[in-house]
Formats: structure tokens, sequence, C-alpha cells
């Protein structure tokens, strides 16, 4: 593609290859939050602060209730990606510390324990033109953190709390250590929008959220190494937190493997760093060193039962499932002769396809 060719324009010895994961966020459609009866409609004109109860904002003595409608929302998209569905899991304390996370840690899933969804896998055209499968390591409830303004005063950040416990759903993209030459990752920009794409069309179809990136209820961080062409190890990586837009993921990318390219073939070395990417001129910077789980200091929470679900709860809710616009697209060029072009029209919201049916 255009955009590896690039990569690839700035090497002065030999060919290298590009290793992407990717760490997709998706705010979850519930009518309260995951821990809270607080509201979990996205409005943007309601007013700072009234969508938070003391629940969500840690006052003294308030406890988390799990919402079970949210479980029953991972599961379904869990199916809906192929994916194993653990019937035993946990919620643990992530411990980390901003303005935003008013209580000091973050709950979610431990990173070393399975979660509610597990390995799966979605299809999406590579760049050779045909099918490639792209594997999920595992899809992990956690809650949102809340919003910092940096922008309505000159010295001081104000904190919207509205958002803080709606669920989070992070679907994390499998690199097969074990197995370097498992071609089952993506591989350029192109092939990460594909992906990702394909992940806002199963969560819009299936109801398990709007993902629209432009109101930050899909978000990406973006991870990046290189490695010289038939190597059978990976490079380091970076990561480039909390992308919203196709195009500046695409970009970042881009950027992101020419500079370690040409750190590599200058005789450097590539840091395990978290990056920024600067919207202004596309480039990214580093922001911090990069944290490793044992970093967040995870622990059960113990205000929280262990998670238990029964193959009738997933059976029951795989029955309420509608038909994913893949299999839709297959059948209206199978059945009715279209062309792939109108049925990838017609499939592009469900109300357009229940329309055409």
């Amino acid at each position: 593609t255009m955009g590896l060719n690039k990569i690839l324009a700035v090497s002065k010895t030999q060919d290298w290859e590009v290793v992407i994961g990717l760490e997709t966020h998706i705010e979850v459609l519930s009518n309260s939050k995951i821990f809270s009866g607080a509201s979990a409609d996205y409005n943007p004109t309601v007013a700072p602060n009234t969508q938070a109860c003391m629940v969500d904002v840690a006052m003294p003595g308030m406890l988390p209730v799990l919402n079970k409608h949210c479980v029953e929302q991972a599961i379904k998209f869990g199916l809906g990606i192929n994916a194993e569905i653990s019937r035993h899991s946990r919620f643990a304390r992530k411990q980390y510390f901003y303005p935003d996370l008013p209580q000091g840690y973050q709950i979610s899933q431990p990173a070393n324990e399975p979660p509610v969804v597990g390995r799966g896998w979605v299809e999406i055209l590579g760049d050779d033109g045909n099918p490639k499968k792209i594997f999920i390591e595992r899809a992990h409830m956690e809650q949102d953190a809340a919003k910092n303004k940096h922008d309505m005063h000159p010295t001081k950040t104000f904190v919207d709390y509205n958002r803080t416990g709606v669920m989070l759903l992070e679907i994390v993209t499998f690199l097969d250590t074990k197995n370097p030459e498992n071609n089952s990752y993506i591989t350029s920009p192109d092939e990460a929008e594909r992906y990702l794409r394909q992940i806002r069309e199963i969560a819009r179809a299936l109801g398990v959220s709007k993902a629209n990136m432009e109101e930050g209820s899909m978000r990406a961080d973006v991870n990046v190494s290189v490695r010289p062409v038939g190597s059978k190890t990976f490079g380091t990586r970076t990561e480039t937190k909390n992308m919203v837009s196709f195009k500046f993921i695409k970009t970042a990318i881009e950027y992101e493997a020419r500079r370690q390219v040409e750190i590599l073939e200058n005789g450097g070395t590539v840091s395990q760093d978290t990056m920024r990417f600067n919207q202004g001129d596309g480039t990214t910077s580093v922001q911090r060193s990069k944290e490793d789980a044992l970093d967040y200091r995870y622990f059960p929470d113990p205000d929280l039962l262990e998670l238990e679900i029964t193959d009738e709860e997933i059976e029951r809710i795989r029955k309420t499932m509608p038909e994913l616009p893949t299999a839709t697209r297959a059948r209206y060029i199978n059945e009715y002769g279209l062309s792939e072009y109108d049925a990838t029209r017609l499939t592009e919201t469900v109300d357009i396809s229940h329309w055409f049916d």
C-alpha cells in the first residue's frame, strides 16, 4: 500500500516489516453504568457532573454493584468475534493515579487471568487481496474514567465525571510470540483501518456500542514495532494512546514505523515508550516510559463477587443475536446476485439492511 511504501522507502540497507497491535476501547450501551445506577446515556449537552453519583466519585463507604446487562453485552460481543467465553472470571483493582480517576484505581479484569471474553478472531481483507484472520487475545470489562478539560482556565484543569463508570470493553489483538512467523497480525496502516472498521461494524450490528470515534465511544491505543523481513523475533514496541480517528491512526503508524526504522538503521535502539500523537504535524513524541502489568499492582476487588457464567446463559444470549453484516453481505451476493459494492452499501447500517430485506 502507499502507506507501507512510504515506511519502507526510508530503509538504506534492507526491507523492514511493520507489526501492529491494537487495544480498542468501546463504550458499551446500557441504561446505567457498570457498577452504579447513574445514567450511562451519552449527551454532550448535559451539565458536567450531573450524571455521576456518589459511587462514581468514590465517596467513603460507597460499594460497586455489577450491572448484569453489561455482562450480557460483553458476552454478545464475544460471540460476534468468534471468541471463547470464560465461565469463570473476576474483577481487580488496577492502580494508577490521575485526576480523572477518583478512586485512585480502575476496576478492570486482571491482565494475567482469563477475562469474560477470551481468544477470538475477525476476518478482514489483507493487503494482498485475500481474506485474512486477525486474532484477538481478549476483551475485558472495565470502567471508563472521567474527562479532563484543559482549555477552560489558563492555570487550572477541570474534571467532568459524567462518563466515569460507563462500561468499557477493551479488545486486544493477539501477537503469537511463541510463533513469530505466524502472519495473523496487522502489518499495514490500511489493514489497521479495516480491522477497526470490522470491530465497529460488529459492535453496532449487535447493539453493543455506538462505536463513534467522534464522541469518544470508540478509541484505540496503537502499538507499533518494526523488524527486518524474515526475522524470527519481534522488535521493541511503542504505544500511542487514545487515538480517535482512522486518519490519525494511519498517520501515527506510518510516522512511528519510519521513526523506528531510522533509529535502527543509524545504530540506535528503540525504547518501549508511551507516545503522544501531535495532530498539527502528524508526528509522535515520547509521553512517558511504558508501564507493564506489574506496575499496576493488580489485586482482586474485595467488594465484587467472582463472575460465574453458565452454558445456558451463553446459549440464551446467542439466540438473541441478529445476522452480522458479513453474513448479510454474503447472503445478498449469493442469493440475490448483488455486486459486492451494492451488498456493502446495503449493509453499512442495520437499519438499511432491514429496510432492504
